[in-house]
């Protein structure tokens, strides 16, 4: 029987979010696709946002800005298979005027530690919605964010 999902858990710069792994994240044998992990990725960085009551449409209608990834480094370490229940981790690193540095990992819950499936660095600008150009944070985020 797999593993029961656990609820996110977050603090302003940590947090941890359940996945599944469904038909359509796999190739055909079972195995995660190597860029659903960056989808892994995406979604908690969302929910995160979320969890902190910052929804990004909101956020664009408001501010008139949007969220870009600038840069991605990720390494796979063991595969995820079709019905794994998993965690997705975001942990803010570093936050500058117009970027953010994000750690992320997709682990597999076990005992007595959570398996390391795929680790990764995300870096993530703030631009003008309009233009796509390079803008900062809007202090009210960045606060929110610290």
């Amino acid at each position: 029987m797999p593993a029961r999902p656990r609820p996110a858990t977050h603090t302003n710069t940590s947090f941890k979010w359940p996945a599944r792994v469904y038909w359509e994240d796999t190739d055909g044998g079972g195995v995660v696709y190597h860029a659903n992990y960056i989808k892994f990725f995406e979604r908690a960085r969302t929910e995160w946002l979320r969890s902190l009551g910052v929804g990004q449409q909101a956020l664009r209608e408001q501010t008139g800005g949007i969220f870009v990834v600038s840069q991605t480094d990720v390494r796979y370490h063991r595969p995820a298979r079709l019905d794994d229940q998993l965690l997705v981790t975001v942990s803010l690193v570093e936050t500058g005027r117009a970027s953010l540095t994000i750690r992320q990992q997709v682990l597999l819950p076990t005992e007595p530690q959570d398996t390391v499936l795929c680790d990764g660095t995300i870096r993530v600008g703030w631009v003008d919605a309009s233009t796509l150009k390079p803008a900062r944070f809007p202090s009210t985020l960045l606060d929110l964010l610290r």
